[in-house]
């Protein structure tokens, strides 16, 4: 019972202090006794319930709670889960649920979005496994969304039923601010609001890309231009734009510079590819020699480098205008720095643990090290456009969402080429 509801006798309770004594006893009793009819059964990899629930009122009530309330608990266990398919590993009970959930009512400026496909990012695995300690879940992840637009608000123009169209790393904003206002909404001063696991304006907690639908408002879609594969356009909303955005601001499109580009994953094969659009000499840094073939032969860069290759780097001192660093792990940025001619940019894109660096580099050159983020609305239709002209395609391996915890690990391990996209339609029933 609910502390404050101590004492009270029921004959005098109100319907607000019934419904807070139901809920309260409802979670008690059902987390107690959730083991008895709840439990699962393994049978060639699909997780199904096989004992019929003797409590179904109380389990619709527990089950509503949850939804509305979005509480913080781990949806890999047997509560409450309806449908659970794909498990991998029989000392885990499941690895994720098919839950429904609800949106607000197509607004006058919103666009309903089938979703076809999503692409895969580290972000997914670090709020499914609460790595920030803030997830709210359960958590739906997936901020790389294409589909096809199934209806529209009565103000929308730019998009109608059957578009296709994609919606990137963030779905509103406060629209007023500065950085809002230069079509900079990523980096809203007021009020981002990530694509999941965050409070949207009418207090629901938003999810993203790994369902089959999107309700969003129309400043936050962009239009897939004609003919360009939707699978291939999942990456470019977050890997694509991330290094986009910073090669434009920092004008890298000018052919004939050099471009040093440091990893060789989903962040690093987009800025050479990019890189190869605009004209530039694009050298590849790598501890593996093993990519060396595919950043030369499948993705056309100019040079590869082994980085650990003290002869090789100081063969380049001086030799690079630009460099995007899409390592995340903890490396010298002394050494990439040095690199640089006079007045060269260093664009940092990837998320090392920590950036340690000395004077000299910098200022003995008139250096710069720079940091990016996505991208705001302007920029992301204007790389999807510039993508459809050019013919660029991302590198991606397309799974099915019941494979999404094993492409998890295997992206840890870098085990991708480059990019993974859930193949929305065909697997999600």
């Amino acid at each position: 019972m609910a502390s404050h509801l101590k004492g009270v006798k029921k004959s005098t309770m109100t319907d607000e202090m019934r419904k807070a004594l139901l809920s309260q006893a409802t979670i008690s009793n059902t987390i107690k006794r959730s083991s008895e009819y709840l439990s699962t059964n393994f049978e060639k990899g699909v997780a199904k319930r096989y004992k019929t629930a003797k409590f179904t009122e109380l389990e619709k009530v527990l089950y509503e709670w949850f939804v509305q309330y979005q509480e913080r608990v781990n949806m890999i266990e047997e509560l409450i889960t309806e449908k659970v398919k794909g498990v991998s590993k029989e000392d885990v009970p499941c690895r994720y649920a098919i839950i429904p959930f609800f949106s607000r009512v197509v607004g006058s400026e919103d666009v309903s979005l089938k979703i076809t496909h999503c692409g895969v990012c580290y972000g997914d695995v670090i709020y499914t496994k609460n790595k920030h300690g803030d997830s709210m879940y359960p958590v739906v992840p997936g901020h790389e969304i294409v589909g096809i637009v199934k209806e529209v608000g009565g103000n929308v123009e730019r998009f109608k039923a059957g578009d296709h169209v994609a919606v990137g790393s963030y779905v509103n904003s406060c629209r007023d601010c500065e950085e809002c206002n230069e079509g900079l909404e990523v980096y809203c001063s007021k009020k981002l609001v990530p694509t999941f696991n965050s409070i949207d304006e009418d207090g629901t907690v938003t999810k993203g890309g790994y369902s089959n639908f999107i309700l969003v408002h129309q400043r936050y879609c962009f239009k897939i231009p004609d003919n360009y594969p939707l699978a291939s356009a999942a990456p470019l909303l977050c890997a694509g734009i991330s290094v986009y955005t910073p090669m434009m601001h920092h004008k890298m499109n000018q052919p004939g510079k050099r471009l040093g580009v440091v990893g060789l994953g989903g962040l690093g094969h987009m800025a050479v590819l990019f890189g190869k659009a605009f004209g530039l000499h694009v050298t590849v840094f790598s501890t593996s020699a093993s990519k060396k073939e595919e950043a030369l032969n499948l993705l056309g860069a100019d040079n590869f480098v082994l980085s650990n290759d003290e002869h090789q780097m100081k063969g380049l001192t001086r030799s690079l205008d630009f460099i995007v660093d899409s390592a995340s792990g903890n490396h010298s940025f002394d050494l990439y720095l040095s690199l640089l001619k006079t007045k060269g940019v260093l664009a940092l894109v990837g998320y090392p643990n920590e950036i340690k660096i000395t004077p000299h580099p910098l200022s003995s050159g008139m250096r710069s090290i720079s940091g990016s983020w996505t991208g705001g609305t302007r920029q992301t239709q204007e790389m999807l456009d510039f993508c459809g002209v050019h013919k660029i395609y991302p590198q991606i391996e397309i799974i099915p969402i019941q494979y999404a915890y094993e492409a998890f690990e295997r992206m840890m391990k870098n085990d991708v080429k480059y990019r993974f996209v859930i193949d929305i339609e065909n697997s999600l029933k």
